[in-house]
Formats: C-alpha cells, structure tokens, sequence
C-alpha cells in the first residue's frame, strides 16, 4: 500500500466531509462501508477501491483529482455533483433515520405514530 497516498486521500476526505457536516457513520452508510472501514481509510490505513473512490467523489461533491491530491481543495475545475440547494440534515436526524431503518415494521409505525403525536403540540 501506498501510505503517502492514502494519507493524501484520507486527508482530502475528512475536509470534503467537514465541509459538508456530515459524520464519519454517515459517509460509510453513502458509500456503503462499515464505519470502522471508513474511519481506517480517513486515517489512511487504507486505500478505496476504485468503485469506493468514485463513491467518495460522488457523496462528497469533489473530484478524483482532489482526492487523489493532484489540485488543491476546492479548485477542482469539474466537480462530479454540486451540493443540492436544500439545507443539509442536521446529525441527530440523520442518527434518527439510521436507527429507524433497522427497526421491524411494526416499530416504524408506532414511531410514526408518536413522531405524528409529538408534532401536534
């Protein structure tokens, strides 16, 4: 493994992540990875996969060539998605949705039932 490399990607990563206040849980659910596997890679102790890098380009708005270190941050001349205009999710929603998609049915309704309850007062 190339440890200049990965480092350099890693580096890239947790910038692109900062940027957009997303947490380390949830870039690895985008990219579909372990969190554990995402936090190694942001350390660089490892390097992506192809298929994981072009993952990481796409959920992070930023080139390969920014993160593979070959332009600066932010100066890429063609960013492979621009950030919607929506407001991002705050991280407690996105904890929320994360637990809620593990629970069963039956738990997902009477959370609904009591989320609808609670926006009533």
């Amino acid at each position: 493994m190339d440890k200049k490399l990965a480092t350099t990607i890693g580096a890239a990563a947790r910038v692109a992540r900062n940027r957009l206040e997303l947490t380390q849980a949830d870039v690895a659910e985008r990219i579909d990875v372990a969190t554990e596997v995402y936090g190694r890679l942001e350390r660089g102790g490892m390097l992506p996969s192809v298929q994981t890098l072009l993952k990481l380009c796409h959920e992070l708005h930023v080139s390969a060539d920014e993160l593979l270190g070959l332009v600066s941050h932010g100066t890429a001349s063609a960013r492979t998605s621009e950030p919607s205009s929506a407001p991002p999710e705050r991280p407690e929603v996105r904890r929320l949705l994360r637990t809620v998609r593990q629970l069963e049915a039956p738990h997902v309704k009477l959370l609904g039932l009591v989320a609808n309850a609670l926006g009533r007062r």
